[in-house]
């Protein structure tokens, strides 16, 4: 899928400058069906499913996958569908863990 996928992300803690717009729009051509905020603060991408089984069995992947990555998403969950959005606390902002977390995310879907 991309290179993202085989890197982890990284402990921030802040002191690093979140990236720009356009470092942000960079990184997102590597993982499709993201999109950016209109601020550059978050990407996010919806999920849909044929049912809720599947949409949680999805969910439940996705949170191992940031569990074992330390670096967590806010998720909304429906019966169907499951919305996802990656920004980076410490920095108030986006880091390359959020796209590392998109292109995992986006293989599993693709599973």
């Amino acid at each position: 899928m991309t290179e993202l996928t085989q890197k982890t992300c990284k402990p921030c803690e802040g002191g690093v400058k979140p990236l720009t717009r356009a470092e942000a729009e960079t990184m997102l051509a590597q993982v499709p069906g993201w999109s950016l905020s209109a601020d550059a603060g978050e990407i996010g991408r919806s999920f849909k499913f044929k049912n809720y089984y599947e949409t949680m069995a999805f969910v439940n992947a996705l949170a191992w996958v940031a569990h074992r990555e330390d670096h967590h998403p806010d998720i909304e969950v429906g019966y169907s569908t499951c919305r996802v959005r990656f920004t980076t606390h410490a920095i108030k902002g986006l880091s390359e863990n959020d796209f590392i977390c998109a292109a995992k995310i986006n293989r599993l879907a693709s599973s």
